[in-house]
């Protein structure tokens, strides 16, 4: 392939595709099919860090919650379709709700509602006889003084998909095409505990933290740091946490840490006095961090992979929420960057959104939904937030890709803030 006046660092220049890279840059080349980039800039494609590709599947088909009021949600619910099982499945919840109040919007049939940050599951009470939860005995299964379940279930994934009917692969090509809509060229999948991953469906490289230490990397994909839950508030003691990350260092594989609270934090942070670090290490959302603590994140080498986008998805909720004291803490940007910690962006979703550009505006305006500025002194320029978006899948946070002849074809053609093409080893995919 030949793209035709593409801009190139300021520079209007042609790029020669070939065995899917980047074989020639210059001026007016000639031959092959040809995509005339009219003045586009062109960019290494992005990077998504951190996202749930099978969770992002399911919830193209689920009822979305997301912003709404009771009356709202009620109305949702109803139209909603249901499974070939009978289930109604929704997301985007923001409200606590347990299973009386989810009856009061929907009785009739049963539902299981996911909470917006994916940590937490709500079933009805038809879906609780479904799934047999009063006799049920799973640590995240929520029972109130009186020994009842509530109809909340927390950190569950695994025990709820165990007990629901199997609904067949989820659809990754409409994921890989949405990906490709936002020039998204490689991603890394964060779900813990995959047993089987079917990449074929998607156009993009796909690198996996949740396959277990001793499993080979399924066809495809590349086998990425070990995933470790540390979920609030019934976090790993000690001892385990030690054992999780030195089994992991001990097979070659570095650690991606779940960590959302000062207090996980803290306890990673011990855990890696005791483990040491190896190069790769990294920490998934990092939500609040104490500016005491950027320093020892830089003299262990650890990764952030963070998620900006959240404020402006959800940062009036935070302005009311997350108390005051916290609020110069949560998600970092500047002063990581200053202080020497390798930094990187994502997702999360679909329990954040999708679209890189908003997380990059996000990460320079901080903005929240209402217009108001969330912590500005850590906010980055433009050109630095992108530098997240395209380290390599393999060094989140190091040197940024950038067009050169030799390296891999992945690229995105941007006009007047609109990708207008999407490439990926040397095909256009949108």
């Amino acid at each position: 392939m030949l793209i035709r006046n593409a801009l190139i660092a300021g520079n209007l220049l042609d790029l020669r595709l070939r065995e899917g890279r980047i074989a020639e840059i210059g001026a007016n080349l000639r031959g092959e099919e040809l995509l005339d980039a009219a003045g586009a800039t062109v960019l290494p494609g992005l990077v998504d860090h951190h996202l749930h590709l099978h969770a992002m599947a399911a919830a193209a088909t689920s009822a979305d919650m997301s912003g709404l009021d009771p009356l709202g949600m009620a109305h949702v619910l109803a139209g909603a379709p249901t499974d070939a099982h009978g289930w109604v499945r929704a997301v985007g919840l923001a409200a606590d709700l347990d299973g009386a109040a989810l009856d009061a919007l929907h009785p009739y049939r049963p539902v299981r509602a996911q909470h917006r940050s994916g940590a937490r599951w709500t079933v009805n009470t038809l879906g609780a006889h479904r799934l047999g939860l009063a006799t049920a005995v799973h640590p995240g299964i929520e029972r109130d003084s009186a020994g009842r379940v509530t109809g909340r279930l927390h950190r569950a994934d695994d025990w709820l998909r165990a007990r629901l009917p199997p609904t067949g692969p989820p659809d990754l090509a409409a994921v890989g095409r949405r990906l490709s809509r936002h020039g998204i060229t490689s991603v890394t999948d964060a779900t813990p505990n995959l047993t089987t991953f079917d990449a074929a469906a998607l156009p993009q490289h796909v690198t996996l933290l949740g396959v277990g230490l001793e499993s080979p990397a399924p066809t495809g994909t590349r086998v990425g740091p070990y995933k470790v839950v540390l979920a609030d508030p019934n976090l790993l003691g000690l001892d385990d946490l030690v054992d999780r990350i030195a089994a992991a260092h001990g097979t070659g594989r570095a650690v991606a840490v779940h960590c959302v609270s000062r207090e996980a934090l803290a306890l990673l942070l011990a855990a890696f006095e005791c483990t040491g670090t190896v190069d790769g290490d990294r920490i998934e959302h990092a939500s609040l961090i104490p500016e005491g603590v950027i320093e020892i994140l830089a003299a262990r080498g650890l990764r952030i992979v963070t998620q900006p986008g959240f404020l402006a998805d959800r940062g009036d909720d935070y302005r009311h929420e997350v108390p005051a004291g916290d609020l110069p803490d949560l998600y970092r940007c500047a002063s990581l960057r200053a202080g020497g910690v390798r930094l990187a962006f994502s997702s999360d979703a679909p329990h954040g959104p999708l679209d890189p550009w908003t997380i990059l505006a996000a990460a320079t305006a901080r903005r929240t939904p209402d217009g108001q500025v969330l912590n500005p002194a850590e906010r980055i320029p433009p050109h630095a937030a992108l530098d997240c978006y395209l380290a390599p899948p393999e060094d989140p946070g190091g040197a940024p890709r950038r067009i050169a002849r030799g390296l891999p074809a992945d690229l995105v053609l941007r006009r007047h803030a609109a990708t207008i093409a999407t490439i990926i080893g040397g095909r256009r995919v949108f």
